[in-house]
Formats: C-alpha cells, structure tokens, sequence
C-alpha cells in the first residue's frame, strides 16, 4: 500500500453535505459521480495531498444500511495500491477476508475491493486502483 487514498465519509443527503463542506473546507466538490456497483452517490474534495470523499445511498444498499445503524460519519479509509489484484491475493493469504472475489469499478476512475471490518480491527478498508486508460 503505498498512500492513504482517500477517507470516505457516509452522509443521508449528498447536496445537504456538499454544502457543508464546501463551508468547513473552504473548497468546492471536484467531482461528484454515481457509482453503480454500490448504488451511492459520491462527492470529492481535495484539501493539500488529502482527499475526502462524500458518499450517500440511493436506498437498500450498505451505506443506508451503514447509516441507519451507526449514523452519518467516518465510513471507510481508502488505500492505494499498485496492483490490485496482487493486493487481494496477499491479503487473502494473511487471512483477510475480502467483501469481492474480484475488483469492482468504483468512483474516482478507481478499481476498488474492500476488507471485511471484522478481520481490520472494526475499519473498512478500501483498495484503490487507478483506471489504466491506455
């Protein structure tokens, strides 16, 4: 793992949050996109090297499941990796349990996998990979 990636943040209203952070960090969103493959609605702010990313559900999928458990906060911490797939298989073998056999396209043109919080000490974890566009 070569950097922290990003802290993802679970939020009930994704413009409602916008808009708070946009004031807390005294930057605008640079991208907000909807990712498929978990059926949330995430938003990006860069603040220096550091980003954060804003995420909120579209209903029945883990982050309204997340929220109507624990409440909106810190969800996950994301990690960049070289290889994504390598990381899993090393993972695996130190006896991780990964939430995906395979990579799924996540939001920030990113491959992503995440780990079981019950085999990282209670964190989810999240694997990044960029998209190759070549």
């Amino acid at each position: 793992m070569r950097k922290i990636e990003h802290i993802g943040i679970a939020v009930k209203n994704i413009n409602d949050a916008n808009h708070l952070y946009e004031k807390l960090l005294g930057t605008k969103a640079y991208k907000q996109e909807i990712v498929e493959s978990e059926n949330v609605t995430t938003s990006f702010f860069r603040v220096g090297p550091n980003k954060i990313e804003l995420v909120a559900g579209q209903g029945g999928d883990a982050i309204s499941k997340f929220i109507e458990k624990r409440g909106e906060g810190i969800h996950h911490i994301a990690f960049d990796v070289p290889d994504i797939k390598a990381e899993m298989v090393r993972l695996k073998a130190e006896g991780f349990t990964l939430l995906s056999d395979e990579p799924k396209k996540g939001a920030d043109n990113k491959w992503v996998c995440f780990v079981h919080p019950k085999t990282t000490g209670g964190v989810l974890v999240e694997l990044c990979q960029e998209i190759s566009t070549t």
